[in-house]
Formats: structure tokens, sequence, C-alpha cells
């Protein structure tokens, strides 16, 4: 990278970090991972910078790069490992504010990647189906019924627990 273009991409990750980050928890659910994914991310930003600094919606093409690194790290096999049931130090009650948004992020983590992916980048995001199917790199209609069914489940989750 020269350097004349250096300090845009520095400014560019410096003021979208928080963004990435958030995003990623919400696909993986693991703050740790979501560093990991941000990091990756912006290591690949930083290898294609001169040509993503031309596209028209760099937002866009740099959630497509989160959004492709975080499947491709859920396919490997290493990361499908359990964690332990217990835990070496005693818990702590969350407050009601906590209670609501753990609940949302378990829900979110019982759906498969790909619909989690769709509900995140529609919902969360606030993409276009065209622009969620560009991402996911599947057709409009995968988008809507990934999308659908992903809320579909997410609702009988929600009665079940209820009930």
């Amino acid at each position: 990278m020269k350097r004349s273009e250096e300090a845009g991409y520095r400014d560019y990750v410096t003021a979208r970090m928080e963004v990435m980050r958030r995003t990623a928890y919400l696909l993986c659910r693991d703050w740790h991972l979501a560093d990991d994914l941000v990091s990756i991310t912006i290591g690949k930003l930083y290898r294609h910078w001169s040509r993503a600094r031309q596209v028209e919606h760099l937002d866009a093409y740099v959630r497509r790069i989160l959004v492709r690194t975080w499947l491709d790290e859920k396919a490997r096999a290493w990361r499908r490992e359990e964690p332990a049931e217990t835990l070496p130090e005693p818990s702590v009650l969350p407050t009601d504010d906590v209670v609501e948004r753990l609940g949302l992020l378990e829900l979110l983590d019982a759906l498969p990647p790909r619909r989690r992916a769709a509900v995140v980048l529609r919902y969360y995001c606030d993409l276009s189906i065209e622009e969620t199917a560009e991402i996911l790199e599947c057709s409009p209609g995968t988008v809507k019924s990934q999308t659908a069914r992903g809320l579909d489940s997410l609702r009988a989750l929600v009665a079940a627990s209820q009930s």
C-alpha cells in the first residue's frame, strides 16, 4: 500500500471498528472470536485497499468480507469444540436488561450459521434482500426463505420458552 493511501485506510478502520466488532459478535456470540474476525477482516481489507477504496459502498464490501470470514471460521473443525458445563468461578446474577439481551443472543445462537447471518444482516445491519444475497452469495429468494425460516425458528423458541 502506498503511504498516501494508508491514511485513508487508517481513518476508515478507526471509524468503523466498533460497528464491525458488534456485527461480528452478533454472528459468532463470542467477543474474542469477534475480535479475531475483525482482525482478519481488516487484514484482508489492508491487502486490497487500493481496490476497496474505489468501491461505491465500502461498508457493504467490508461487511461481505466479515461475513465470509465468519462462515469460513465456522466451517473449521476445531471451532466445533464444546465448552465445559461447569465453570471454575461462581456465576453472577445478571440484571433484567442483561437477561433480555442474553435471551436474544441465546435465541440467535440456536439458528444455523447461514440463517443467523441472514437474520443479522437483514435486521441488525438493516440491509436489503439484494445486499444480503450479494454478501451471502445466494439468490434473493434464498435470503427470503432463510430469513423467514430463521424468524419462524426464533418465534417457536420464544413460544416454547414461555410455556
